[in-house]
């Protein structure tokens, strides 16, 4: 390439890409450098040459997230700030498509980066292109996301063991606060499963029967039964959730009141339920399979029997498929949908829909400090599992915090209610009774 260096190669690229006025400092393998415009926001090292033929291989997301995760790009400085400075700045009209592709192709062969496809980072599920949602499929996904180490998990998720939206409410809130991120995660977790246990109206009386539906580590149960009395049962089809659930149950001295299944939820015919929670687990449902499984669950409730579906949600809807790195990484076979399709897939399998509730800054603030916990004790988290698996979490629950926080992903809860004959259906008057 002459005497070109590699931040001379790629600058016009990364002008069109990320703009003309990024606050980032990128570092290359050869030494060169671009630099920030203004105060800098953090660095981008790109260590080797297998970063760009990642990005040549497979352009877009995917190829970034595998040179992160494989070391070959690191991002030195505070994570948030760096990401929010790389999308902030690019021009709407960023070269994103063939042009840009084939720049970068360029820019590759011109400093010598063209090649063999380095080989993929660990960790990643492959596609597979049949049988989408079906039980056996379901599992693999599960077991993908799931099954890496339930003390990696505790390190990540903190002593709860709660991997969904916490609820940051501090003690003096009148219900027209911001989420308060002085509330410590722990008790944010525990305000959650309280207000999902009286939107299911479990206060009303001890010993209601609840089903938790994709009940991870068993905190949502063992809240329930241990401040309400209630009967439940809590079906995962992971393996180590269901272990670790059902000693940390044990331990707790609720065995009695808590029965945990390595079950799916299509397996419970005949059982009935007073209410049932499913908290982060309809991301793995998917819109073709949503009426299946708002119809499933309504026919396990008694008359005037409740639902609460806790997820994220995405306006339009949202597929995490394999040519992203989410969905080869993080969520296989992942799908957001929109909160209107949720509510109009509820009503049509025979729910009335009561309360629409969204928490979506507070899933930002729980994800920020989950990227904290991981952070802090970095060393330990990447002996737990590998520092793949650990660069991958740290990525992508810093990319979905920032999500979170301008809107692009929501968090809803649906409480639905199926009425009796004669339209009853035990609900309160306001939302007071929640508190």
């Amino acid at each position: 390439m002459g005497n070109q260096t590699v931040a001379e190669a790629f600058e016009p690229l990364l002008h069109a890409a990320v703009g003309r006025t990024s606050p980032v400092r990128f570092e290359f393998w050869d030494g060169s450098v671009i630099e920030p415009v203004g105060e800098c926001a953090g660095t981008m090292r790109v260590r080797s040459k297998d970063a760009l033929r990642h990005v040549v291989w497979a352009p877009g997301e995917l190829g970034v997230g595998r040179a992160f995760v494989s070391g070959a790009v690191d991002l030195d400085g505070d994570i948030f700030v760096l990401l929010r400075a790389l999308s902030s700045t690019a021009p709407r009209d960023a070269r994103l498509g063939v042009d840009a592709v084939w720049e970068a192709f360029g820019a590759a062969r011109r400093v010598g980066a063209l090649g063999r496809r380095p080989p993929r980072p660990a960790e990643e599920a492959l596609p597979v292109r049949r049988g989408l949602h079906t039980k056996r499929r379901d599992a693999a996904a599960i077991s993908h996301h799931y099954d890496v180490g339930n003390d990696f998990y505790e390190l990540v998720l903190g002593p709860s063991m709660t991997y969904s939206c916490a609820r940051f409410v501090g003690s003096g809130d009148d219900g027209h606060q911001p989420a308060d991120a002085t509330v410590s995660l722990q008790d944010a977790q525990s305000a959650k499963h309280d207000l999902i246990c009286r939107k299911l109206g479990l206060d009303a009386r001890p010993g209601m029967r609840l089903l938790d539906v994709g009940c991870g580590w068993g905190a949502m149960a063992m809240h329930a039964a241990r401040t309400y009395q209630a009967q439940v049962v809590g079906v995962t089809i992971s393996t180590a959730q269901a272990e670790l659930a059902r000693k940390r149950i044990a331990d707790a001295g609720l065995s009695a009141r808590i029965e945990i299944r390595l079950q799916d939820y299509r397996d419970l015919p005949g059982e009935q339920f007073d209410a049932i929670s499913s908290i982060g687990m309809f991301e793995h449902v998917g819109s073709k399979r949503a009426a299946e499984y708002f119809t499933t669950l309504r026919g396990l409730l008694r008359d005037e029997g409740r639902l609460l579906n806790h997820a994220i949600s995405s306006p339009g809807g949202s597929v995490m498929n394999s040519r992203g790195f989410v969905g080869r990484y993080v969520f296989p076979d992942g799908e957001l949908m929109d909160v209107g399709e949720t509510i109009l897939a509820m009503e049509r399998a025979g729910f009335e829909v009561r309360d629409v509730e969204s928490l979506r800054e507070h899933y930002a603030l729980t994800l920020r400090n989950w990227v904290a916990n991981l952070e802090s004790r970095w060393e330990e988290a990447v002996s737990l599992t590998s520092e793949g698996r650990a660069r991958v979490w740290r990525l992508y629950m810093a990319a979905s915090a920032l999500g979170f926080e301008d809107g692009g992903l929501g968090l809803h809860q649906v409480l639905g209610v199926i009425p009796a004959p004669a339209g009853d259906t035990g609900m309160p008057a306001t939302r007071r009774a929640w508190g």
